[in-house]
């Protein structure tokens, strides 16, 4: 559907709701739409990617719990499966950083991540619907400089239904040159394996705060009180999220189920306005 098509409203009773330029539709989004890009130009200049490097730089990873290291060039004919991460976490009291372990309803399992920005991107990746596998910190890079050899962890690797990714985490205020570069190699691998990169540095505004919302409500719920066959009903009216759950009998009840299905792509919003009960709905499809 683009951009300037509508929403039919029942019974022909109301003008179809136009889907606005600009707009960030929760329901039809990709993890990545929830990004703001970050270019990697300037740390690509000083890599060395002279001819062959991909014979000389070097990836090793952990299989079957012992350190496999291999060229570049073969890296991408790598089995996923039996892969495990290169390093562990411990907390301590006096450490900047919070690690921990999140469930993930596609793969049914806990996750490592090492910050909460690591735990957002696992949070913004299990919404978006189509996440297969992930695996933290999941292979070392080798990589060569123009002046020096350099090693390089990224955050992770995911395998999704349109594609397979590496990732870094890095809160922007905190990307030095040094990193740049590192993202850069990162990507220069990713690309010869066939693969996708980026850099998770910062979110689009209200994403986070409008996907957190919804994650509270993510889990399988039972519709006891029967309500959301009335939300899905309604919704194709393209109503605001108040009048959607005040047009319910148990409307308290009717306002948790309306952030499940919204979790579950049954429903949509615009994700580039934060979440309010005048926030427009609309009816997407599709299955809990």
């Amino acid at each position: 559907m683009s951009e300037t098509e509508g929403v039919s409203g029942l019974a022909g009773n109301k003008a179809p709701f136009p889907y606005e330029l600009g707009s960030l539709w929760s329901h039809r989004c990709t993890w990545r739409d929830l990004l703001v890009p970050v270019p990697l130009d300037a740390g690509r200049d000083a890599l060395d990617l002279s001819d062959g490097w991909a014979n000389r730089w070097t990836a090793t990873w952990r299989y079957a719990g012992n350190e496999v290291t291999g060229l570049v060039r073969h890296l991408g004919q790598v089995p996923v499966a039996g892969r495990g991460p290169m390093r562990g976490f411990t907390w301590r009291r006096d450490q900047r950083h919070r690690p921990g372990l999140g469930p993930l309803l596609a793969t049914g399992r806990l996750h490592a991540f090492e910050s909460l920005e690591e735990d957002q991107l696992l949070v913004a990746m299990d919404f978006a619907g189509d996440l297969v596998e992930v695996l933290s910190q999941p292979l070392c890079i080798r990589f060569r400089t123009a002046e020096k050899w350099r090693k390089h962890t990224p955050d992770f690797f995911a395998v999704t239904k349109t594609g397979t990714w590496l990732i870094d985490v890095r809160p922007r205020p905190l990307i030095k040159p040094e990193d740049l570069q590192s993202f850069a190699a990162a990507k220069e691998v990713a690309v010869a394996c066939g693969w996708h990169y980026t850099v998770v540095s910062e979110w689009r505004p209200q994403v986070r705060s409008t996907i957190g919302a919804m994650y509270g409500r993510r889990r399988p719920t039972r519709d006891m009180l029967g309500v959301q066959a009335g939300l899905l009903a309604h919704a194709a009216e393209g109503v605001t999220f108040g009048e959607l759950a005040a047009a319910q009998a148990y409307w308290p009840v009717a306002r948790a189920h309306l952030l499940h299905l919204l979790w579950h792509r049954r429903l949509g919003i615009d994700l580039s306005h934060p979440l309010t009960d005048r926030s427009r709905v609309v009816l997407a499809g599709g299955a809990s």
